[in-house]
């Protein structure tokens, strides 16, 4: 697992809500916590890690040895919002960008965590960033004109070395990335399919969940 960076279509991919909560949700969700940490994060969406999933992990300190503020939220959505704020932010997808951006000041949430236990009262801000990944909406989506305008240079440098990363075989091809996305939403284990065998070494080789309206997950209910 890895963070992806702009312009990988999993970022632009809308979220599909999780139905159970089994040992795979909960292992990507431990993986995800250790990347955000490594990358100094806030928080980080499932999309940004290349799966189809309603499922986000924050921590407002960025810090591992503060556990007690760290969440895993499964199948989150905004019921309302209130108020006006403008801050600056980044995104671990869009390296060495950081706009002003306006969200609300307040956010009602309908979010579960891996127990099924309905969660609330948390960081406006991340929050709206974040589930903003699970719809596929980026932060430079929200931007002004001005911000959008500055911003276009460090876009275009994305875009170049995405492409470029494409073209040296690092980065599969866009129609094979979202293949894969719509085998992840369509397995019932949470798995991606299995690849292609491999070959034959030679001599020498090395080597309950809310959907509008939100519910717990299958075999988890919110207490």
């Amino acid at each position: 697992m890895k963070i992806v960076k702009y312009p990988h279509p999993a970022l632009r991919h809308k979220s599909r809500d999780l139905t159970i909560i089994d040992k795979q949700v909960r292992l990507y969700a431990a993986q995800m916590l250790e990347l955000m940490y490594e990358a100094k994060g806030l928080g980080l969406a499932a999309n940004q890690v290349d799966l189809p999933f309603r499922l986000l992990v924050m921590n407002s300190t960025a810090d591992p040895q503060q556990r007690e503020h760290e969440h895993v939220l499964i199948n989150p959505q905004i019921l309302d919002r209130k108020g006006s704020m403008e801050g600056e932010e980044g995104c671990l997808s869009l390296p060495d960008l950081y706009q002003k951006v306006r969200r609300a000041k307040t956010v009602t949430v309908q979010a579960y965590n891996l127990d099924g236990q309905a969660l609330e009262n948390l960081p406006s801000r991340i929050l709206q960033h974040e589930i903003d990944h699970l719809d596929g909406v980026l932060f430079t989506d929200k931007m002004g004109t001005i911000a959008k305008l500055s911003s276009r240079s460090v876009l275009r440098a994305l875009e170049s070395e995405y492409r470029r990363a494409q073209e040296r075989g690092e980065i599969p091809p866009d129609a094979e990335i979202l293949k894969r996305l719509a085998a992840l939403e369509a397995s019932p284990d949470h798995l991606p399919p299995p690849g292609p065998p491999e070959p034959p070494a030679q001599a020498g080789d090395g080597q309950p969940p809310p959907s509008r309206p939100a519910r717990a997950p299958t075999g988890s209910r919110p207490r």
